[in-house]
């Protein structure tokens, strides 16, 4: 793995010297755009709006529009603007590891002590551990300033990048009832579905079957057969009513 960030995780006045290794990796199937009369590669050219040209990207500058005109930024405002922040991860705070809410989570980033037999780190990591507490720190990645966690995963300190509370829309927004009564029967039925299904938490057991599907489709297209197009069989409830359908789905899990 390629290291896409440097800079340090500040844990009071311990400095602790990291690198950041994105965690994720895409399973998308990358597609290119082409021209559906023969195929051709579709191609994006950076074009300057004045003369109509091709623009080099050596030649790009990022700008800000101020009143009627631009002000060129570059690389030494972004670090400018924060320099602390763009090479440390300062814990400000510690907060219960399981108190954020999922809504918020973005995406995670393995560390890696950027010396080894790193004391510090590992102090960090079990101290972690032990408390189920997870660091809220805040850090600049690729110009922009993120909010995180610092938490362990297994062996290894991870970082996390969260959402701010300002980009949370407010539920507000949303039309929802709020005086709809459900009965103690339908609740109790509820709560024994959930209880059927519950079993302990195991993601290796899911896989991107979309991805697989989609492939085996390019692949037979690719050897001039036509796929198998799969069609949708709609779950249809017997009953309209509620608790009918809660028993069902209850007797039909009991049977499978």
């Amino acid at each position: 793995m390629r290291s896409i960030w440097t800079g340090s995780i500040g844990f009071g006045l311990v400095s602790i010297p990291i690198k950041l290794f994105s965690a994720v990796q895409e399973t998308r199937l990358d597609l290119d755009m082409l021209d559906s009369r023969d195929h051709a590669h579709i191609k994006f050219q950076r074009v300057n709006e004045n003369t109509k040209k091709e623009v080099p990207y050596d030649k790009i500058v990022k700008g800000y529009k101020y009143d009627d005109d631009y002000v060129i930024i570059e690389d030494a405002d972004f670090e400018a603007a924060a320099p602390e922040k763009s090479k440390v991860i300062e814990i400000e705070s510690f907060v219960d590891a399981t108190s954020v809410n999922p809504m918020y989570y973005e995406t995670s980033y393995y560390t890696e002590p950027a010396t080894k037999k790193n004391k510090a780190y590992a102090l960090l990591l079990e101290a972690l551990k032990k408390s189920g507490k997870a660091g809220l720190a805040r850090f600049v990645l690729r110009s922009t300033e993120s909010l995180c966690i610092v938490h362990p995963v297994e062996k290894d300190i991870v970082v996390t990048r969260i959402r701010f509370q300002q980009q949370i829309r407010d539920q507000g927004e949303l039309k929802l009832d709020d005086d709809i009564t459900v009965s103690k029967k339908e609740l109790d039925m509820g709560l024994a579905l959930i209880n059927q299904y519950a079993e302990p938490l195991d993601l290796s057991k899911y896989k991107d079957e979309y991805h697989t599907e989609l492939m085996n489709i390019i692949e037979q297209k690719a050897k001039g057969k036509r796929p198998t197009i799969k069609k949708l069989k709609p779950k249809a409830a017997k009953s309209d009513d509620l608790y009918d359908q809660l028993m069902s789905s209850l007797n039909a899990k009991k049977g499978a």
